[in-house]
């Protein structure tokens, strides 16, 4: 599993990307249940998360950050990225980010896919 804390941080909201190899949907949730086994994780206001799988298609989980699994799953599209699940997770500061939001989805997915580039 990578993990990257602190990507971004906005009006008191932060964010962090985690991320790994998994087989199926099974594999999926059984990652997400892993990452919120720690404590903070578990905490945290919204892990949303994509995955393309090989096996199954697309699958995506907004966590309550409407519209923010898409935009993980569109980038991972676009990268290519197969049977690899990203988590974008989020602490909400208090202050709503509006369209805002998105940008630092795609900020943090961004810096999981270059992170995996460089091995």
């Amino acid at each position: 599993m990578r993990q990257i804390e602190q990507v971004v941080s906005d009006r008191g909201s932060k964010y962090a990307v985690s991320g790994g190899p998994v087989s199926g949907r099974a594999g999926c949730d059984s990652f997400v249940a892993d990452l919120k086994r720690v404590k903070k994780y578990a905490k945290a206001t919204h892990n949303s998360w994509a995955c393309l799988l090989s096996d199954g298609g697309p699958v995506k989980n907004d966590d309550g950050e409407s519209g923010a699994g898409a935009v993980i799953l569109r980038m991972l599209e676009r990268a290519d990225l197969r049977d690899t699940i990203v988590v974008v997770t989020r602490w909400y500061g208090g202050v709503h980010l509006g369209g805002d939001r998105f940008a630092h989805v795609v900020t943090c997915v961004r810096a999981f896919l270059e992170a995996e580039a460089k091995g």
